[in-house]
């Protein structure tokens, strides 16, 4: 086995009964074990897991100790070259694994890689034709498309997706490709570096770990990328739903604490004080503006997500795992760093900009 393919699963009984058979004839046993690591689940995961897949390993917690506490447990118990971190609503396809594994041999540099992420609800369209529309391209799916980046406030877009405007897969970013961040929907990390890294940080328990993760990573000399000829399918929204205040919550109070841990910081260093300070005040000032446009929208749930998430940033921002502060790595300029926009994604938007290839 050269890599553990783990789904950490909480409540997903539903998602693996559909996705789980597929995994299990797609992953080369030669090359992949598959494991589920329970996060503590209610709706018999468990008891299905061990009656219908007796071959799968499975690992047991107590409770649901989020996205990062889960997989930081979970990989603490496995030994192996790579570490394969998946959804349980992923459906991967035939050589998924074998493209990515034959990429990172070749490419020693590359610590950290992910697939082509396309979105299942339009597969599944184009497949029955339910919408009657014969010429229906493959679409990107949100959550990583084809590689993520990040522009100079903080805010993630990708290669295929720029804020909700999500492209057709018509084959335009079909090349591998340096990336800022890999998603954590299907990420592969050499283990060595998960281990160097002191895995995900538990602060963030869930969303924008895997952008924090990355950028640790690349700031300790280690890249990330995509490499499109390995392609799986994804639902979204399948832990928790892409409406969900706890979940913008999660989004926006993680944002700030990446922002915080990560940009360039040196104490002797006024004016590094000085530019992480208003990159942060400029951040929160652009986060209030959306505040206020849903309480516009009468979307009151939404407003108070933000400002709670505004709160326990600065609550948090001094007691932050300081493990996970590359305090030795800050030299860094951000705009140095591959994968960085160096303008306002938000600002290009607005102006027009729909594709990533227009940037």
């Amino acid at each position: 086995m050269r890599a553990a393919v783990v789904i950490l699963n909480w409540n997903g009984a539903p998602f693996l009964k559909k996705y789980l058979p597929i995994l299990i004839e797609s992953t080369p046993e030669d090359i992949g074990t598959i494991y589920v690591a329970d996060n503590g689940s209610t709706d018999g995961s468990v008891e299905m897991l061990k009656s219908e897949y007796p071959n799968v390993k499975l690992i047991e917690f107590d409770k649901n100790y989020g996205f990062t506490g889960g997989y930081n447990r979970a990989l603490a118990q496995i030994d192996t070259e790579f570490y394969v971190l998946i959804n349980s609503d992923i459906r991967v396809s035939m050589g998924w694994l074998n493209s990515i594994i034959d990429f990172m041999d070749n490419s020693p540099e590359c610590g950290i890689c992910m697939p082509k992420i396309l979105s299942e609800a339009r597969h599944q369209e184009i497949m029955h034709n339910t919408s009657g529309n014969a010429g229906l391209n493959e679409q990107f799916e949100y959550a990583g498309a084809c590689g993520g980046f990040i522009d100079r406030f903080g805010y993630p877009f990708c290669r295929g997706r720029i804020l909700s405007s999500v492209e057709d897969d018509c084959g335009q970013y079909d090349n591998p490709m340096e990336i800022f961040w890999a998603s954590g929907a299907c990420m592969i990390v050499r283990s060595h570096i998960y281990k160097q890294l002191g895995g995900l940080d538990e602060s963030f328990f869930a969303h924008m770990e895997e952008i924090d993760f990355c950028w640790r990573a690349k700031l300790m000399g280690h890249h990330s990328w995509v490499v499109p000829k390995s392609i799986v399918y994804h639902v979204g929204g399948g832990t928790l739903p892409n409406n969900s205040p706890r979940k913008l919550y999660l989004n926006y109070r993680n944002n700030l604490l990446m922002l915080y841990k990560n940009l360039p910081y040196r104490k002797d260093d006024k004016r590094s004080v000085i530019r992480r300070n208003t990159t942060i005040f400029i951040r929160m000032c652009i986060d209030m503006l959306s505040a206020f446009a849903y309480l516009l929208q009468g979307k009151f749930s939404f407003f108070k997500a933000v400002l709670t998430a505004h709160r326990d940033f600065c609550r948090m921002k001094k007691t932050t795992s300081k493990s996970n502060r590359c305090i030795s790595y800050t030299n860094s300029y951000m705009r140095y760093l591959s994968g960085v926009y160096n303008r306002s994604i938000i600002l290009r938007f607005f102006t027009g900009c729909k594709k990533f290839s227009s940037l």
